[in-house]
Formats: structure tokens, sequence, C-alpha cells
């Protein structure tokens, strides 16, 4: 048999692929970006994820313990349909770790992988309605994007009081030169993909102002990490949200376990769970300072619900050659009736270089943390490279 024809046939074919690829003007960390010839319709699409190294050393015990692993990866759309006023997000979790939240009856014992689906709608100057499934208007440092963050991961005060994503309706409001932003929210308060009905018959409803003295940050600067765009004037904003989670059936708000009578008995024990949440964010010439003060309390059932006060400060120097060093101090007092999770105090000194902003990234933290009134310390240390399109 003559294979020198096929050979052939298959280099031709090859080079006129080649040849009729297409080029796009989109740039890095800009996304694809496709609109529509008739202009009814703009989509970007993107992908990231995140590799992690995690090592921890158990001081009381002298256990080393490490692992290495996808922490996260996302694909992302955004655009706008039919008139650039109608926004649309949606956001999808791959990852195996992304996912795991999924393993309960509530969410259909199925993998947890719809971060965002939204609609946001520009119905009037400054005026804007969200529906859908998206991030509650709670600490800043939940809402700033886990690709955006200052150090590898966000603090321990935002994974025991965050407010998390959820499903329902909001309404934004900015003045016109931008220095207040008023923002309220009702959803089902039961965090995301949960396709139950309402089980305890409640509702979260999440209240948030916000006052920028000095104007608007460069590219929303208040909402990611690190001093990025160089501010050449100081910048200041200032948050406050107030939350009431009626009838709360899981530990912690939209998170945490389903709280029942027993293991066997599973009916619910409801609790109105409330949140006081103040946060700031400063940015001057490389310098940024980012701290977050929370208080949760619940009604009833206290033993079972993750309450009581959170306090983290943190700041950090970008170099003109995008080397930045950062310091954090976290500290978790719980209440002393809380079964959910313990006192806890942290440092934390973190070391990232950017390449491309926060798209292409590798960051590096060390923290000591400890637990009072225990004697169990630790000493962590991690790694994490970060690739945006």
């Amino acid at each position: 048999m003559n294979f020198s024809k096929y050979w052939t046939f298959l280099v031709f074919l090859l080079a006129t692929t080649v040849s009729a690829q297409d080029t796009t003007t989109s740039s890095w960390g800009k996304r694809l970006q496709f609109a529509a010839q008739d202009s009814s319709f703009f989509l970007k699409f993107g992908f990231r994820f995140q590799t992690l190294y995690d090592g921890r050393y158990n001081l009381e015990d002298d256990i080393y313990e490490d692992a290495l692993m996808v922490r996260r990866t996302r694909l992302k759309f955004d655009g706008w349909a039919i008139d650039p006023r109608i926004v649309y997000k949606l956001e999808l979790a791959v990852s195996n770790r992304d996912q795991r939240s999924g393993h309960n009856n509530e969410s259909g014992n199925t993998a947890n992988i719809v971060l965002d689906a939204v609609i946001k709608w520009n119905f009037a100057e400054n005026w804007y309605v969200w529906y859908g499934q998206t991030k509650l208007p709670g600490n800043r440092e939940r809402v700033i994007s886990s690709q955006d963050l200052q150090f590898v991961d966000r603090s321990l005060v935002n994974a025991r009081f965050n407010l998390d994503r959820d499903v329902g309706i909001q309404l934004r409001h900015k003045s016109a030169n931008d220095k207040f932003r008023q923002i309220l929210a009702i959803s089902m308060g039961q965090g995301r993909n949960v396709i139950d009905r309402n089980p305890a018959e409640g509702y979260e409803v999440t209240g948030r102002l916000e006052f920028l003295p000095m104007g608007s940050f460069k590219g929303k600067g208040d909402y990611f990490g690190s001093d990025l765009e160089r501010e050449s004037s100081p910048k200041l904003s200032i948050g406050i949200t107030g939350d009431l989670n009626t009838n709360a059936v899981r530990s912690r708000g939209n998170l945490g376990g389903f709280v029942t009578v027993s293991e066997t008995d599973d009916t619910y024990l409801p609790t109105d769970l409330r949140s006081f949440i103040a946060d700031m964010m400063f940015k001057y010439n490389g310098i940024s300072a980012m701290s977050e003060f929370v208080k949760r309390s619940a009604g009833n059932n206290e033993g079972r619900y993750g309450t009581g006060t959170g306090f983290v400060f943190q700041a950090g120097y970008l170099m003109p050659s995008n080397w930045e060093i950062a310091g954090r101090f976290t500290n978790i007092d719980a209440d002393d009736t809380n079964t959910v999770f313990a006192d806890q105090k942290e440092y934390t000194l973190g070391v990232s270089r950017y390449i491309s902003g926060h798209d292409l990234k590798f960051q590096s933290d060390i923290s000591y943390q400890s637990f009072p009134g225990q004697t169990t310390e630790y000493l962590i240390f991690r790694f994490q490279t970060e690739i945006a399109l």
C-alpha cells in the first residue's frame, strides 16, 4: 500500500486548517469576546484555575501533613442580551473541591456546580435590579472574587461568618458622584442550589450602605486586593451591612450543615440569625489596607449555630517591580455556648508576584494559628499559582 499519498493529504489538511484559523482582538485577562453582527447580544467567556500546595505542621504533635491540589477551577460567561442595560452572568465551578458542598438531600445529593446565574437590569439612571443566584452584599472580603485576593485565600473571619451566595432579588443604587451606594437584598436564606421548598418558611433580608468620601477607586479597586492601580490620591471605602436570616436551618446561615433534632430525627431546628458587618478598604500609591468586623447572634439553639465575633486586618505594599509583601491578623471569638467552631487567632505573612495583575500571579504565605484555651498550634505554609484568561 502506498502511504505517501495519505501523508500528503494529511499535511495538506493540517496546512489548510492552520491557515483558516481566525485571530481575535481579545487580549490576555480580557477573556474571549463575541458580539452578534446584528448587535443583539454580547458574550465574554473565560476560565481560570488555582493550583495550591498546603502544608501544615502541628506543633503539639510534631506532625507535618501536606497536600497538592487544584483548589479552584471556574468557567465564566457574562455579557448582555438584546439591550446593553440587560446584563447576565453565569459562573460554574468544575473542580472537585468546588462541588463537594452538594452532598445533602436539600441539594438533591448532586454536584454543586452553579455559582452565579443572575440577570442584572439597569432600569433607570444609577438604579439596578438583580434577579437570580449570586453573592449577597455581605462582607467585602467575600464579595471580592477568589481570583483577586491579596493572600492565597480569604481569612478565618470570612470562613466563619460570610453570607455567601443565595437565590433572590437585589435592588442597588448609587449616587451621581458614586460616593454613596445602597443595596437591599431579599433571598431564600438557604444558600446556593438548594432545590427543596423553603423547609422552615423563612427568608433573608440584607441591607448594605457604602461611603466613598474620596471618590471612586480606579478600576473598581475597592473590590480587589492590593493596589494594582497605584492610586495617585488616597481612596477609602467604608461599608456597613445588616442581615437577618429568619428561620435559618443551616449552622452558618447560607452555609454549613442543616441543623436537625438528631441523626435519626431529621426535623429542622430553625432560628433567626442576625449579622452585623463593618468593613473598609484603603489604597494609595501601592499601599493597601482592608479590615472587617463581624458579629453574629442566634435567637435560640446557639449551641448548634455559628455565633460570635470576628475581626481581621490586613495591609500590604506593592513594589514597582510588582512584588508585594503583606501581613494579616485574624481573631475569632466564638460564643461560650457555641459548638460549631472555637476561638482562633492567626498571624499571616504573604509574598506575591504579579505577572499580569490578578490574571497571572504566584502567591505564598505562612501563618501561625492558635486556639486560645487549647494547646493546639499550627504553622501553615501555602504556595499557589493563579491563571485566568
